[in-house]
This record gives structure tokens, C-alpha cells and sequence, in this order.
């Protein structure tokens, strides 16, 4: 009886034995192949991102193309929409508290007069 059971053991130790050495092998294999198509799956998600985000900055451009070009024909049929502009980007400035001190030019015919300070003496 306990012959018998050592040779069982021996049997199973072998078989054990055998089934690693073919069994090693074609795990690396496969373990390999999972790996690989892991990193192409990643590559292949990583490609897709940068597709889309090219062709949303793609959009975003055509986009803003088309808004500057509706700005610049507004500004050359309505020509009081550049002061608008100004005077809104002008009091945004101010609440934002980004200008600290405005000095008045005094203008005619929106030309600075320079010779504001001097008088000529009335006799």
C-alpha cells in the first residue's frame, strides 16, 4: 500500500512536471500576445484623442475665422461699432480695476489739440 502511494506521488510529481514544461512556454506566449495587444489597443485609444482634438481646434479655428469676419464687416458698415467696442472694453477695464489713472486729451474733430495749454496774451 505504501508503494503504491509513493508511486502515485512520483506519477502526479511527474505529470506536474511535464505539464509545466509545456505549459511554461505557451503561457509566455500568450501572456506576450495579451501584452502586445494591450499596448495596441492603448496606441490605437492614444490616436483617436489626438484625432479629435485636432479636428475640434480645427473647428474652433474655422469658427473664430468666421466670427472675425463678421466683426470686420460690421466694423466697416457700421463704423460707430469700433467706439462701441472701445468704450465697452473701456468700462470693462475700469470695474476690473486695471486702469489706474486716465488722462483727458482734449480733441477737435477727434484730433488732439495740442497747443491746449498755451494762450496767447489779449490786449
Amino acid at each position: 500500500m505504501k508503494v503504491q502511494s509513493v508511486l502515485i506521488l512520483v506519477a502526479i510529481a511527474f505529470l506536474i512536471v511535464v505539464g509545466l514544461m509545456f505549459g511554461l512556454p505557451t503561457y509566455s506566449v500568450w501572456q506576450q500576445e495579451m501584452a502586445g495587444k494591450a499596448r495596441l489597443a492603448e496606441a490605437t485609444q492614444s490616436r483617436q484623442i489626438l484625432i479629435e482634438q485636432a479636428r475640434a481646434e480645427k473647428e474652433a479655428a474655422v469658427l473664430q475665422a468666421e466670427a472675425i469676419k463678421i466683426m470686420g464687416e460690421a466694423a466697416q458698415k457700421y463704423p460707430e461699432y469700433r467706439k462701441q467696442e472701445f468704450i465697452g472694453a473701456f468700462g470693462e477695464a475700469l470695474k476690473a480695476g486695471t486702469i489706474s489713472q486716465i488722462i483727458y486729451v482734449p480733441t477737435e474733430a477727434n484730433i488732439p489739440i495740442l497747443e491746449a495749454g498755451r494762450t496767447t496774451p489779449v490786449n
